[in-house]
């Protein structure tokens, strides 16, 4: 199972739905899961991925918290993790961004998410899966998250790039979401995350080389280290993703993203 992607496309996937240590997450909503799941899919509420408290509580929860999620669902080390969702990436992204820093790493995006499974014509149940709990202790990898001191002291570092995943309004201050200012962390590059992905209705991530030039014209290429973030690391979720998928070694996440930026007076903001 370890010789599976990172992007994995359904076909692949399904000529392993028979293997003992295939570990399918789907982070769907409950009645899209209840509707129709690939085969053995568990279902994972996508909340369990946020803290849920405090005054951030979109941030990583905490090492307790991801103990008992990832025993929950039943993963070992040995377990390979393919996971999807029913909002284009984002939440699978940021599942496997939370196993990394669980320090597993065998795991898979399901490219075009059910979507794409139901295009190629294969099977889906309806019944619930149930997980056989296990025991999983988590120490976080804290190399892959940054909070607003490590941002402050790089924000004039030129080997570090932000990507801002967010839309374009909100980029310029034009459009703010639970925040009391609008705007950008300064120096942040803009790259929209729905512009990694295919049109139409299967949401597809576009070839490594066109996500390439998008990242190249967006000025996110050449960076020692990249970190991305949206307004709740949601959206950021799938960017992350793609950044490792094109082999970028040091990509981080500020999970704490716009919503804490944008309600912590005397932080700078470009507009």
């Amino acid at each position: 199972m370890s010789t599976l992607p990172l992007i994995i496309e359904p076909q692949q996937l399904a000529d392993h739905l028979d293997d003992a240590q295939l570990l399918i997450l789907d982070l769907s909503s409950t009645e899209n899961y209840a509707n129709a799941h690939i085969p053995g899919a568990i279902h994972v509420d996508p909340q369990q991925l946020l803290r849920g408290k405090g005054p951030v509580p979109n941030k990583l929860p905490t090492a307790g918290q991801l103990s008992a999620l990832l025993s929950g669902i039943g993963l070992s080390p040995e377990r390979h993790v393919v996971v999807y969702d029913d909002q284009k990436g984002p939440w699978a992204g940021r599942m496997i961004w939370t196993l990394a820093i669980a320090g597993h790493h065998n795991a898979s995006f399901l490219n075009g998410q059910l979507p794409a499974w139901l295009e190629a014509g294969l099977p889906t149940e309806q019944c619930a899966n149930a997980p056989t709990p296990t025991q999983y202790n988590v120490e976080p990898d804290t190399g892959l998250v940054v909070d607003i001191p490590w941002l402050l002291n790089h924000l004039n570092t030129p080997t570090v790039k932000i990507w801002d995943a967010r839309s374009l309004e909100e980029y310029r201050g034009e459009k703010v979401i639970n925040a009391k200012w609008g705007g950008h962390i300064p120096g942040a590059h803009l790259l929209e995350w729905t512009d990694l992905l295919e049109p139409g209705p299967i949401p597809r991530l576009r070839d490594r080389e066109t996500v390439r030039l998008l990242m190249s014209a967006a000025g996110l290429d050449g960076a020692d280290t990249l970190v991305t973030h949206c307004q709740t690391h949601r959206r950021s979720g799938l960017t992350w993703l793609v950044g490792r998928w094109l082999g970028v070694d040091d990509i981080r996440c500020y999970d704490g993203s716009w919503f804490e930026w944008g309600n912590t007076p005397d932080l700078p903001i470009e507009r």
